[in-house]
């Protein structure tokens, strides 16, 4: 197992997975509170945090199977945070026997009809490549960032994405492998219990997100007053409470 995890708590397995941009520092106040009653297992993907980077196309879904086998885990919550969100609802669909609860924060979901808006967005940061500083401008400019932004966890928040953007510039070209056909095609095969949790301070795509799970699952939809996308640092005890709760149900 070559991706960096660490483990902390005992009892019943927690799997986190971070934000794409990010890394395991995503969940440097949820951890912590989950690992009081649970075994709480965090890690980086390739080419984020302490990982590798890519070697070859990279499928997170068969990355995730691979390190739940390396740690003997046959059953295990998922929660995952935004593109880690994307990535546990494809592995509850590939994989759900080894899912006991799905908790998704405002997650990204692949076959998804994304605005032209926010591709527009998403092609506002590339085009300011190579200027790091520039990316980083634009990209904390969205709307679902003022929160954050304005929080003492900005400089957190730009340090993961930082050492994200520096190190993409050294990846070699490759693929994401996601499942075929894609979740958003796939929702209503979801058997695992699932929460559903976003902050109200969003995107528009990222809510109608939501709005795709409300209609398309049977997840529990919760909403997070006063959040944005980085809901995982600025508000962690109130999602704490929310996940202890559909846990404890």
């Amino acid at each position: 197992m070559d991706l960096y995890y660490e483990v902390n708590g005992n009892g019943h397995p927690v799997v986190l997975l971070h934000s794409g941009g990010a890394d395991s520092r995503d969940w440097t106040f949820v951890a912590p509170l989950l690992a009081k009653h649970h075994m709480v297992v965090s890690f980086d993907g390739h080419g984020a945090g302490k990982s590798p980077d890519p070697v070859g196309d990279v499928n997170c879904v068969e990355d995730l199977k691979g390190l739940l086998d390396h740690l003997n885990i046959h059953k295990a919550t998922l929660i995952g945070h935004s593109m880690g969100g994307q990535i546990a609802t494809d592995f509850s669909l590939e994989y759900p026997e080894y899912v006991s609860e799905l908790v998704l924060i405002a997650p990204a979901l692949t076959g998804f009809n994304y605005s032209s808006e926010f591709v527009e967005y998403m092609n506002k940061v590339s085009a300011a490549t190579p200027d790091i500083d520039k990316m980083i401008e634009v990209s904390q400019s969205a709307p679902s960032y003022r929160v954050v932004q304005a929080s003492p966890h900005k400089e957190l928040t730009e340090q993961m994405l930082r050492h994200h953007i520096k190190r993409t510039f050294n990846w070699p070209a490759f693929e994401m492998i996601w499942p075929n056909p894609p979740a958003a095609e796939r929702l209503g095969e979801l058997t695992v219990k699932t929460l559903f949790m976003i902050g109200t301070e969003e995107l528009p795509d990222n809510l109608r997100v939501a709005d795709y799970f409300r209609k398309q699952s049977d997840a529990g939809i919760v909403e997070i007053s006063g959040a944005d996308h980085m809901v995982t640092l600025t508000h962690p005890e109130e999602l704490y409470r929310h996940i202890m709760e559909f846990l404890e149900e």
